[in-house]
C-alpha cells in the first residue's frame, strides 16, 4: 500500500515577523502541559516570552497547566513569565483526573487564543522556531486545520520515532488506521490547530491521546485538513522501558476501541511481573463545545 499524501512543510519556510504580518487579528496561545518539570519548564517560557511575546508579537498568551507537580513545576514556570494554573482548577465539576490527554483537553478549556499550539515541557533544546514552524501553515493556509511537528533526534536515528512509536504506534497504525501512515512522527507532542476544529473533539485522558487526536481529526474533517512540519532537531528526556509499558498499551488500546470496538474495553489493565497491575484507560473527555461551563466561559 503507498503512503497516503500528506502536506509537509518546513519550519524554515516560515518567518517570525512576516507571520505577524498576516496574521489578521487572530491570537495564538502556546501551552505547555508539565507535571514534574522544573529542570526544562523555565527555559522554555523565557524563550518563547523573550522572542515571541516580547520580540514579535506573534503569541498572545503562554499558559502552564501545571498536571500535578511534585516539583517546583509552576514555581518556575511563573518566574519565566507564564500564566500558570493548576490543572484540578480547570473545569474541577469534571474531576481532578491525570494524564497528558487530561492536561491538554484542560489547557484548550483554560486559553482563549484562537490557534492553540502545545509544545512538550521535557525538551532540552527549545527553539522557538518550533512554534513558528507549527503555526505558519495555519496563519498562511486557509485550508489547513491541523498542524503536527516532527523532527530528527541527535543519536543519529534520523526522523524516526522513539521507541513506542517504531515498535508499536507504526506497526498498529500500518494494520488498523494506514490513512495516517504518512505522519513521520504521529506520537509527537508538538502540534497546533484552530480552535474551533479542536473544541469539536473529544480529547482521551492518558496518553492515547496523540493517535485518538489524529484518528478524529482525519475522520471528521480529513486528510485534507492536516498538515506536518520539520521542527529540526529535539532533545528531551529518554524514559526508561517500564516507563513506557503503559504508553504502549494506551496506543493499542486506542487504536483496537477506534477501529474494532469488540475487540477493546475503555478501561483495561496492564500486567507485568515485579509490577503493581496498572489500569490503562482511553476514556475521553467530552468535546469542549459539549461543556456548558465551556460555552458560557467563551461566549
Amino acid at each position: 500500500m503507498l503512503v497516503p499524501l500528506l502536506r509537509t512543510f518546513r519550519s524554515a519556510e516560515f518567518d517570525a515577523a512576516r507571520l505577524v504580518e498576516v496574521k489578521a487579528g487572530r491570537t495564538i496561545s502556546l501551552c505547555l502541559p508539565a507535571r514534574d518539570e522544573e529542570d526544562t519548564v523555565g527555559a522554555i517560557v523565557r524563550a518563547v516570552r523573550t522572542e515571541l511575546v516580547d520580540r514579535h508579537g506573534l503569541v498572545d498568551e503562554l499558559l502552564v497547566v501545571d498536571d500535578h507537580s511534585s516539583d517546583r513545576t509552576a514555581a518556575v514556570a511563573a518566574q519565566a513569565g507564564a500564566v500558570v494554573v493548576a490543572a484540578d482548577e480547570i473545569l474541577p465539576s469534571y474531576g481532578l483526573g491525570h494524564g497528558k490527554g487530561e492536561a491538554l483537553w484542560k489547557s484548550l478549556a483554560a486559553s482563549s487564543g484562537d490557534l492553540v499550539v502545545w509544545c512538550d515541557a521535557d525538551v532540552r533544546n527549545f527553539d522557538p522556531s518550533f512554534v513558528v514552524g507549527l503555526v505558519g501553515p495555519l496563519l498562511t493556509r486557509a485550508d489547513v486545520g491541523f498542524v503536527k511537528g516532527y523532527y530528527e533526534r541527535p543519536e543519529g536515528s534520523g526522523t524516526g520515532g522513539g521507541r513506542v512509536t517504531e515498535l508499536v504506534a507504526r506497526p498498529v497504525i500500518s494494520l488498523l488506521c494506514p490513512q495516517l501512515a504518512g505522519f513521520i512522527q504521529p506520537l509527537a507532542g508538538e502540534y497546533a490547530g484552530r480552535r474551533e476544529l479542536l473544541e469539536q473533539l473529544p480529547f482521551v485522558e492518558g496518553y492515547g491521546v496523540d493517535l485518538g487526536l489524529l484518528l478524529d481529526i482525519e475522520r471528521r474533517f480529513g486528510l485534507s485538513a492536516m498538515a506536518q512540519v520539520d521542527l529540526g532537531e529535539r532533545v528531551h528526556r529518554n524514559r526508561p522501558l517500564d516507563e513506557l509499558s503503559p504508553q504502549a498499551m494506551a496506543v493499542i488500546q486506542l487504536a483496537l476501541h477506534r477501529a474494532a470496538p469488540t475487540l477493546a474495553t475503555e478501561v483495561e489493565t496492564l500486567v507485568r511481573p515485579g509490577h503493581e497491575p496498572l489500569v490503562v484507560d482511553v476514556t475521553a473527555r467530552p468535546p469542549l463545545v459539549d461543556v456548558p461551563e465551556y460555552r458560557r466561559s467563551s461566549a
